[in-house]
């Protein structure tokens, strides 16, 4: 599966780093918000004219009311999109989709796959995967979701008029290389209903049923065939019907969005695993400075720890406001660094970068101590983490050492690209270039945009780039197995005992031996340091007190959301 999967997330890498990096990334300035304004009245303005209520109208005046029966989630980045066969998984439209359309299992906060629309998925030889539908599942008009929806989406989804490569739909028997089938295929070889609510997914190569859960039974966001199939692809690409359905699974559907601004859903009454209690729902789309004065004012109600960024400096106010509950995520997101290996051959001096960085200072310094610092890909938030793995220590002289050894002359200056909208991170770059210098390395930072930093990931031309990934706990393969490619992946780094350890990952028939494997590759790693990190994030996530039955974790934020509600 190694092949297929280098491939695909060299496909869709943008869209898999943007959901990692939502933490990060700077989100557009809010239109009509100009100096003076409150963030009420410029939210209030840029919803003009819809006619829906939503949170940004109930927040005025005669509407005040009704605004005690609204949530209101405050995010950071802007909306891609809410049609399901368009979009990249980015966590917002992953989510603003989900809400209306169930995946077939999705996440908890203890990292098992809860059952969505599927109740349940087996596996006897990792290439086939049987799903079946829960019996009541139905959609909202009173039909049941069937295992033909399944199939008909993932046919649509695979089609190349639609053209959306990001769910790496190749790894199944009948798609092809590039991800799609034929034009109009009406049958596809890896997705064969069995019945009426069971559909058997065949994959090409062998797959862990985690990895068959985690990059697609969580993606797949299942649609009505019998409302949809009387439109051709070409009209599937544009359909209106997306931006206000009237046939959903979920708990929720969109009545109005802006994608820079907001999205608004209403309660789907018919929900089948019972009606919300929270009539009306919002995304508010903010700048990440205004987080904290939206959650102190109550316009915000509660904050995501990968769709919320939320500046460093604000967290000890926001943990001080007596509205709210702050609740710290599982360390999940790797600030890492990644090292073009081809343009610094030597393991010593790679090592040497290491040594020479505090990065427990620069975590209880810059992170106020939320996170943890570790060697290799995984956290302690992993079931396959290996805590005996001792990440180096800050010691210059060691560093010192090991540079004398590589016959590092220090008349190289290393170019380190860092995305600008991260400013924690710059800031902490700042202090690595000085304890670099320290040591005789010369670093010199670049800070650039995100699109700017990626365009130069997929390149050679750089020593040292910085950007946060979120490497799935209970998945890290796709990811890692990329990563570490060798040639064309982001450190030209390979190596025969890290390829033998991750394809075993995806037959192994136990958590403590997928650990024994990723530990092979952690050691690998903090050996020859083709990318190391320089600390794991745990976010800051709020959630207002007058809301109750919220599960506020990093994962499995919205499976109850029909549960949630407004304390009296």
């Amino acid at each position: 599966m190694k092949k297929a999967v280098s491939r695909a997330v060299g496909l869709i890498l943008a869209a898999v780093m943007t959901a990692a990096m939502m933490g990060c990334s700077s989100p557009k300035a809010e239109e009509g918000a100009q100096p003076g304004n409150t963030e009420s009245d410029a939210l209030a303005e840029e919803n003009t004219g819809s006619g829906e209520t939503t949170g940004q109208e109930a927040s005025g005046g005669d509407a005040a009311a009704s605004a005690d029966r609204i949530v209101n989630i405050g995010v950071t980045d802007s909306l891609g999109g809410i049609n399901p066969f368009t979009i990249d998984q980015t966590w917002i439209n992953k989510y603003a989709v989900g809400l209306q359309f169930l995946p077939l299992v999705e996440l908890d906060g203890e990292l098992n796959f809860q059952p969505m629309l599927a109740d349940s998925i087996t596996t006897e030889d990792n290439q086939n995967f049987v799903v079946h539908i829960d019996e009541n599942a139905t959609w909202s008009d009173g039909t049941p979701v069937t295992a033909q929806d399944v199939e008909f989406t993932f046919r649509r989804l695979a089609s190349p008029v639609i053209a959306n490569a990001t769910l790496m739909l190749y790894a199944f028997e009948g798609v092809g290389d590039d991800g799609f089938l034929e034009e109009g295929a009406e049958s596809v070889a890896g997705v064969q209903v069995i019945d009426e609510k069971t559909v058997q997914f065949t994959s090409k190569y062998p797959m862990a049923l985690t990895t068959f859960e985690n990059t697609y039974a969580c993606y797949l966001h299942t649609l009505p065939k019998h409302v949809l199939e009387q439109y051709s692809e070409q009209e599937l690409q544009t359909l209106d019907w997306f931006n206000h359905p009237d046939v959903v699974s979920g708990p929720y559907r969109v009545t109005d969005y802006d994608v820079d601004h907001y999205i608004s859903y209403t309660a789907n009454t018919e929900y089948w695993r019972g009606a919300p209690r929270i009539e009306k729902l919002n995304f508010r789309i903010v700048d990440s400075s205004q987080v904290y004065a939206g959650l102190q004012s109550g316009e915000i109600d509660l904050t995501h720890h990968t769709m919320t960024a939320i500046p460093q400096e604000d967290y000890e106010s926001i943990e001080a406001l007596e509205n709210v509950n702050v609740i710290y995520g599982s360390p999940i997101t790797n600030q890492s660094v990644f090292i073009q290996t081809a343009n610094l051959p030597d393991a010593r001096v790679r090592q040497a970068l290491v040594y020479a960085i505090d990065r427990n200072q620069i975590l209880e310094q810059l992170m106020k101590g939320h996170g943890e610092v570790v060697d290799g890909f995984l956290s302690s938030a992993s079931p396959f983490y290996d805590s005996g793995i001792t990440p180096l220590p800050y010691d210059p002289d060691k560093a010192k050492e090991l540079l004398a050894q590589a016959g590092w002359d220090g008349s190289q200056t290393l170019r380190f690209y860092v995305n600008s909208g991260d400013g924690t991170f710059v800031n902490a770059a700042q202090v690595m270039v000085a304890q670099w210098a320290a040591v005789g390395i010369k670093v010199e930072v670049q800070t650039v945009d995100l699109a700017t930093l990626m365009t130069v990931a997929g390149t050679m031309d750089y020593d040292l780039f910085a950007v946060q990934y979120t490497y799935a706990p209970v998945d890290p393969y796709p990811d890692v197995s990329w990563l570490l490619g060798g040639e064309g992946s982001w450190t030209s780094y390979g190596d025969t005992s890290i390829n033998e350890a991750l394809e075993k990952t995806q037959t192994a028939g136990s958590v403590d031996e997928i650990r024994d494997l990723y530990t092979i590759v952690d050691k690998k790693v903090q050996e020859d340091v083709p990318m190391f990190s320089a600390y794991i994030i745990s976010a800051q996530g709020a959630v207002s007190k007058r809301l109750t039955g919220v599960n506020a974790n990093v994962y499995g934020f919205f499976n109850n959301i029909h549960e949630w509600d407004i304390a009296q």
